[in-house]
This record gives structure tokens, C-alpha cells and sequence, in this order.
């Protein structure tokens, strides 16, 4: 495998929103590795752009994302001894933001694709789409080209198994209103950071149902901000909470969060102010059950992908190098034994399904 250009490609920041240097560099190496076949460029919105290479008349997508999530990392190469080496030499382990979530399955797609190009093989297609880890902005516009085919391939950290099935997602915004009041004097006023706890304490004791293959309702609180002095109790605090739910708790969370829309809540003991929790759905993607080809191994997965939102195929899998247990943090990594795997994994794919 060239590694050497996977390091072209990891040197690149292409943290989400700046995916386009990352799309132009793929733009002009892809022809070069596949002179006969065809190259669609389209545009997301936003600046960025898909990208979509097609041998024949594709049967089957190779496909993932070209956005990582910040910071940028740049990457390290190393062998056997953990000592670093360069990407012409005997690597054994690839280190850096996107090594394995999801330049690691771009580039192991991409070798899967020479593979059957020299062999002279066609009825591929290779699809690298932007803004994954944003909302799958780039799925989203792919899918209003309207292009079909039979099966799709999507790269994720999954350790080399098919996902057999994945939670689904349910996003909110939440704005708790308290009464500000001097710190000293917390019974003339409500601090919506206590709001915001109580409410936090109280999802903890919901019983969202716990499903046989998936197991529990998992969440998690981003972009929290209450702005406010010390000695000043918050009068408003913001965040985002998201879900992660299964087939059981999928609905029953729905409706939970549905109940508390435009809730009221406890105000001060005394004085004045309306306290109250405002509840903003976002959306979100069902749970859903994907392929698995026989005698390949599987799993169930708890993270997301393009895979909901990309409406043109009948049959889909999502299968990749690396473990998603390194994936977002500052270890991300990916072994060379499990990308000259994954290469001949997605290979074997095509094999099983289209020939």
C-alpha cells in the first residue's frame, strides 16, 4: 500500500468545513489512478464539494467521508519498535486526526479500487462526501442527485466487522430561563444552572426501556454556555443535548423530550420570575439494521454515519478499519495490518456480491 499517500492526505486538515483542499487534491490524483473512469464533482452549499468516481455502470459504492472533527492533528508514522519512520518504510502504525475516522477507510477504499482496476474489474464506484460529522450535509445533497445502485459500502471504525445494526440519533436544544438575583440572596431568585441540573438529575431517572441487541439509552451535553458574574445567580442557560437511542427507547424518548417543549418550571422561594424550560427538536435518524454478508464477523455500533441519509441504495453495509474507540481523541490511530486488511476486506465484497 502507498503510504505515502496516505500521509498526503492526512497532512491535509480537512476538519469539517474544510474539507475543499482535501476534495481538489482527490480531484486531481483520482483521474491519475483511474485514467478510463469517470469523475463528478458537486457542490454541498456550503464550499465543499462531493466527490463521486465511477467505473462502468457501479453495482456497488465504496463510500465515506472526506471531514474530521478538531483539532487537526498531523499524522506520525511508526514501525514495529513505536519508533517513528517514514511512510516509505516499514510501517506498522498510522497516528493523527483522521487515521482511522475516516481517511484510514478512504484510503483503504481507494486501494480496494486499484486492486480491481487492475484486474480490470468495472461496475464500482467510489463516493467521498463532506460534512459527516456535522450533520451529514454532504449525504444529504448527494441524495437529491437521485443516483442509484444496488449496494453500498460505507467506511467507519468498526475493527474490520459489518455493523449489523446502529442506534439512532435525537437532538435538542435547551434554553432554561431562571431569575437573576444576587448571589448572596439565592431564595429571591433561580439560578437556571440549578435548573439545568435538576433537569439533568430527573433524565437520569427516566427508564427509557433498554433493548435486547442495542442495550441502553445513552446521552451527552455539548455547547453549554450560562454567561453570568459569580456573584450573580444565571438567568439563562443554553445547550444541546443529544441521543443516542435503540429500537426500544427511540419513541419514548421522542415523547419525553416532546413533553417538556415549553415546561414551566419551580421559580424562587420568593420575589418574582418566570422560570421555564424551552425545547427545541432538531431531529435526528432512526435506529437501523444494516447487511451483513455471510461469513464475514459483525457487530452492533452506537455511532452514526452518512449511511440513513444516502436514500439511492437498496442494500447497505458499513464496514471499516480502526476502532471507534480511538476515534474524536488525540491517540487516533490506525495499525497497517488492519488497512491492508480492511483493503482486501472490501475487495472480497465486491466479489461476494457482484461477480
Amino acid at each position: 500500500m502507498d503510504y505515502r499517500f496516505f500521509k498526503e492526505i492526512l497532512c491535509i486538515d480537512s476538519t469539517s468545513g474544510k474539507e475543499r483542499e482535501l476534495s481538489d487534491l482527490l480531484a486531481q490524483r483520482l483521474p491519475v489512478l483511474f485514467p478510463d473512469a469517470q469523475l463528478k464533482l458537486s457542490d454541498v452549499g456550503d464550499g465543499t464539494q462531493n466527490l463521486l468516481l465511477s467505473k462502468g455502470d457501479p453495482r456497488m459504492v465504496f463510500c465515506t467521508h472526506l471531514d474530521t472533527v478538531p483539532p487537526y492533528l498531523p499524522p506520525v508514522f511508526v514501525d514495529a519498535s513505536g519508533s517513528e519512520c517514514a511512510p516509505s518504510g516499514a510501517v506498522s502504525e498510522v497516528r493523527g486526526r483522521g487515521a482511522c475516522d475516516a481517511k484510514g477507510q478512504l484510503f483503504a477504499m481507494v486501494e480496494a479500487c486499484r486492486r480491481l482496476y487492475a484486474e480490470g474489474v468495472d461496475g464500482w464506484g467510489l463516493l467521498l462526501l463532506s460534512g459527516e460529522e456535522t450533520g451529514s450535509w454532504g449525504a444529504k445533497a448527494f441524495s437529491k442527485t437521485g443516483f442509484q445502485a444496488p449496494w453500498l459500502i460505507i467506511g467507519e471504525p468498526t475493527d474490520g466487522k459489518m455493523v449489523s445494526a446502529s442506534k439512532g440519533t435525537l437532538s435538542y436544544d435547551l434554553l432554561f430561563t431562571g431569575a437573576a438575583f444576587h448571589s448572596g440572596y439565592p431564595l429571591y431568585g433561580r439560578s437556571a444552572v440549578e435548573l439545568f441540573t435538576d433537569f439533568m438529575v430527573a433524565l437520569e431517572y427516566a427508564d427509557f426501556p433498554k433493548d435486547k441487541l442495542l442495550g441502553n439509552t445513552t446521552w451527552n451535553v455539548g455547547l453549554l454556555r450560562s454567561d453570568n458574574p459569580q456573584n450573580i445567580l444565571s438567568p439563562s442557560l443554553r445547550c444541546r443535548l443529544y441521543f443516542r437511542t435503540t429500537f426500544a427507547s427511540h419513541e419514548a424518548v421522542r415523547k419525553y423530550m416532546e413533553s417538556n417543549l415549553h415546561r414551566p418550571l419551580a421559580g424562587p422561594e420568593k420575589g418574582s420570575g418566570a422560570c421555564r424550560l424551552d425545547v427545541t427538536p432538531r431531529g435526528g435518524d432512526v435506529p437501523a439494521q444494516y447487511e451483513v454478508l455471510p461469513d464475514f464477523p459483525s457487530c452492533v455500533a452506537a455511532f452514526g454515519s452518512d449511511a440513513p441519509h444516502l436514500t439511492g441504495f437498496a442494500h447497505k453495509i458499513i464496514c471499516g478499519p480502526g476502532s471507534i474507540l480511538v476515534a474524536h481523541r488525540d491517540d487516533e490511530c490506525v495499525s497497517a495490518a488492519g488497512l491492508e486488511h480492511a483493503a482486501e476486506q472490501y475487495v472480497e465484497m465486491y466479489q461476494a456480491i457482484v461477480r
